[in-house]
């Protein structure tokens, strides 16, 4: 039986911009700040670890990708992410 990490694990997918993108119409990116492992991430949000989800959005380590952060990525649409979805979200990472 596999657990909802080791589910994550085998997912974890290496994006560009060009391929997220399409996912702004729905408001679904969640940008995971680089100092946190997106597998653990993911994990939290699946199993609703509230607690802890708060805690990283009360930091500003798990937000919605700002402004700036999205002019940028337009201007270099092969620029990589790491990602995984967890319905409804898809969680990226600069990788």
């Amino acid at each position: 039986m596999t657990t909802v990490k080791e589910g994550f694990e085998r997912d974890l997918a290496r994006v560009s911009w060009r391929e997220l993108r399409i996912h702004l119409r729905r408001d679904a990116l969640v940008t995971v700040a680089g100092a946190l492992d997106l597998v653990t991430v993911a994990t939290a949000v699946a199993v609703d670890d509230r607690a802890q989800v708060e805690a990283w959005i009360a930091t500003g380590q798990l937000t919605k990708p700002t402004a700036t952060e999205l002019e940028e990525w337009e201007r270099s649409l092969e620029k990589p992410f790491l990602m995984l979805i967890v319905q409804p979200y898809i969680l990226i990472q600069a990788g």
